[in-house]
Formats: C-alpha cells, structure tokens, sequence
C-alpha cells in the first residue's frame, strides 16, 4: 500500500455526478474501496460514483462505472456521454462517431460538437429486454408488464426492463414529487424478487411525447437522472400502450431533461454532458 496523487474530473449528465480517472497509463487497485471513498459527499470529492476511462482492444475506449456503494455496475447512460466529451475533448479519439465499450456491450456515441466542445451526445443503448430471466426477476411470469406486485404491506404496477442492467417502473397518476423515495426506495432495490437487485423509477406521463420520473439506484439510491432508467421507462410506456414508438419522448428528471426515442434498431438517448472541475487528491492504491 501507498499513496500516490490521483487525477479526477468531477462531471455530470443531467445532474447524474460521477468522478471519473483516466485510467490510461495506471492501473487502480481496490476500486470497489476506492468508489466508496472518493464519492462520499463529506469526506471525499461527492458523487454517485466513479468512472474509470480505460485503453479498449474492441472499442475507442473503455468504460467501467462503480456506484457510491463500491459495487460495480454495467452501464450508465448518463456516465457515457460523459465518457464521450473528456476521451473527444482530449485528443484520445478526434471523431464525432466513436465506441465505447461497457460491460453491457459496445455503445455507439455521437458527438454534438460546438467550438471544438462536446455540448451534447447522442447514444445508441441497445435494444430493451423484457425477458425476466434476463432481467432478472423471480417470477412466474415470463414478462412482468403492468403486474401488481407487494412491496412492504403495499401493492404496486410494476413493468420490470432490462437496459443491460436492471429496471422495475411503476406508472403512477400522483403527483411524483411528494413521494418518500428515501423510505420506499430500499424496498424495491433489496427485494427478493431482484436477486441481483434492482434500479426503480416512478413515472408521471405529462402528454403524448413528456414524461417526469425519479429514480432510485441501485448502490446509490435517489441520483438526479439515469439515462438506461429513462430509455427503460420508454420502452415500458411503449410497449404497454402509453407512448408511441419512434417518437421522440422528453423525459424530465430532477437533474435536467434527457430525449428517448424507441425505434426497430434499439433506444437513442440524447442528454449534455458537463465538466465541473478537475483537480488531485491523495488515495492509497
């Protein structure tokens, strides 16, 4: 053990904050401490995670992403445009269509580029599963769409998605705001029907292409927005008849807005993606 200066960049999709370490010429150890560490709010840099930007042999570059928790997660939606902005802004990768690889897949990014700046991103996240093997989630049924399921003495809606990681969804006619995200979150997240756990957004359909949720994440709990957990309500709302398909849905979060398209080849997000500062700090790796 040692310590050495580690190098971050403090950046946020829609408000969804991670720090993210070029990774490039080091290799990190006890990654899973080292999250837990750098994202604590009081005592570290704050955020919902941390994002290591590494060398790709399949892709432009490579994507791993540790929730606040020290867990590790597939993919983040809103981390990858991120991704996008710092390996275009810093010369790793000079085009406007670019791959990064995650643990869900190869994703494909296009940069929305202004005074040689990344200001937005649009990614193609892959086609939705409804399978609940996939997903997964222990059930008798073989897709959970609009099923009534107990959670703490109360009966929820819930459409269960996968976006390479997992998703339950639960429609809602109340006003979404006044829920206590922070006492029911937990519930679904540790619920025995989610063996690997579970990330939950309740949802507010405004109008034919506006939708409002919050979310709640699994290892990091209630974060600003989540861009799979968007694309995830959208595919939902399409497939149970709410929204229509290739129509391009606003989807307004705590953090900001994202836009979501379901179309035949798979989910297109388009979000910002902003740098907020970037600095040192001594860790032992």
């Amino acid at each position: 053990m040692q310590k050495e200066m580690l190098h971050f960049i403090k950046m946020h999709g829609c408000g969804n904050d991670y720090i993210y370490l070029p990774c490039f010429d080091q290799k990190l150890t006890n990654i899973d401490k080292l999250a837990y560490q750098l994202s604590d709010r009081h005592k570290g840099i704050g955020g919902d995670g941390i994002v290591c930007i590494e060398k790709s042999d399949v892709a432009d570059a490579r994507m791993r992403m540790f929730n606040a928790d020290g867990s590790e997660g597939a993919m983040c939606g809103n981390a990858i445009r991120c991704v996008g902005k710092y390996v275009y802004e810093h010369h790793i990768c000079d085009k406007q269509d670019i791959t990064i690889e995650t643990k869900s897949g190869i994703k494909k990014l296009h940069l929305h580029i202004q005074d040689q700046q990344v200001t937005s991103v649009t990614v193609e996240m892959g086609k939705p599963s409804f399978e609940a093997e996939k997903i997964p989630v222990i059930s008798t049924k073989k897709i959970i769409l609009d099923e009534p399921m107990k959670i703490q003495n109360e009966t929820y809606t819930v459409s269960c998605v996968s976006m390479g990681n997992p998703h339950a969804i639960i429609f809602m006619h109340q006003d979404i705001h006044d829920l206590p995200l922070k006492k029911i979150g937990p519930f679904f997240e540790y619920h025995t029907s989610f063996p690997n756990r579970i990330n939950t957004e309740f949802v507010q359909i405004i109008d034919d292409h506006t939708i409002c949720m919050r979310v709640w994440e699994r290892g990091s709990g209630e974060t600003q927005a989540c861009g799979t957990g968007a694309c995830a309500v959208v595919a939902a709302a399409v497939r149970t008849h709410r929204l229509e398909k290739n129509k391009e849905i606003e989807v307004r979060l705590t953090g900001g807005r994202l836009y979501i398209t379901d179309t035949s080849e798979g989910m297109l997000m388009r979000g910002d993606c902003v740098e907020v500062f970037e600095g040192k700090m001594e860790v032992t790796v």
